[in-house]
């Protein structure tokens, strides 16, 4: 990269402790990700300029771990909240970006470039928050910023493709004769069409936690088709209030169709693949065509 970067993971936040310490283990690991790339893309960009310079590649050209630290500016992460926070967002971000000046010129960072806060929200739809509120708290907090700081709010995490992928893997770690991917659902118009275009996908069927099709509908539905073996996967990061409840109506529910035997799988946030989304989603497209490059030749 040819400036610094941080990164400041945005959530809704909740008075529950559980999410907000879920979103501190998250940003741990990202940063021990993110680092690790960003040393690897340093150690590259290096092999890169001596091949061009047609220079012989030696130690010194190929950054060790230890090299590349000293020479690239350690990357900071943070968590913001939309709600449940004693300050609104964009002054959360605004204190983030002060500590992150002053985190660069305790290292001696080039702040002659540009200095850049990468926002990644932390919301498995594109709804409202995403859409409105987000925007919007960036938008103050970067006119009180000025041109000291570049804030560059990246897609939700949400909208990666990949998360087909790990939710696929979710389902595989449990073989059931059938799953029910459990959203909380919204009454915006069009405002579930992302849940089912997933479900589509995945071979599965959709319930929602506030709105039709419930939970217990659909166990209706399968009990009499006569399977016997059902997943259930909440369509949630964190485990908290919402969580909590759908255990304990899973546990009821299991009651009610003595025949089902019902298996519910942890929200998304316990699996550490979600962390390489959120690095996919951060990087820099320069960064991840150079990526792209090196796997295809390698």
């Amino acid at each position: 990269m040819s400036y610094p970067s941080a990164y400041l993971l945005v959530a809704h936040g909740s008075r529950d402790p559980r999410p907000q310490a879920a979103m501190e283990a998250l940003a741990e690991r990202f940063a021990q990700t993110i680092q690790h790339v960003g040393l690897q893309s340093l150690a590259t960009g290096r092999v890169n300029e001596a091949i061009a310079q047609n220079s012989s590649l030696n130690e010194t050209t190929v950054l060790t771990p230890h090299q590349a630290a000293t020479e690239r500016p350690k990357p900071l992460v943070g968590t913001g909240y939309l709600d449940c926070h004693p300050l609104p967002l964009h002054q959360q971000i605004e204190q983030f970006s002060d500590t992150v000046r002053a985190s660069w010129s305790a290292q001696g960072a080039d702040q002659s470039k540009p200095l850049k806060l990468v926002l990644l929200p932390l919301f498995l739809l594109s709804g409202v928050h995403v859409m409105e509120d987000i925007p919007a708290e960036i938008a103050l907090a970067q006119e009180a910023l000025g041109d000291a700081i570049e804030l560059d709010l990246r897609p939700a995490i949400g909208s990666h493709s990949g998360l087909h992928r790990l939710v696929t893997e979710c389902m595989a770690a449990q073989p059931v004769e059938a799953w029910i991917l459990l959203s909380h659902g919204s009454r915006r118009p069009h405002g579930n069409e992302p849940v089912e275009a997933l479900a589509e996908r995945l071979g599965t069927l959709t319930a929602y936690w506030s709105v039709p099709p419930s939970l217990e509908s659909r166990l209706q539905e399968l009990s009499q088709l006569g399977i016997r073996q059902v997943g259930i996967l909440p369509y949630f990061l964190f485990s908290g209030g919402i969580t909590d409840a759908i255990a304990h109506t899973v546990a009821t529910l299991a009651y009610q169709f003595p025949t089902l035997k019902l298996h519910l799988a942890p929200p998304l946030a316990a699996r550490s693949e979600l962390t390489d989304l959120l690095v996919d989603l951060a990087q820099d497209e320069a960064v991840k065509a150079e990526g792209r490059r090196q796997k295809a030749e390698g």
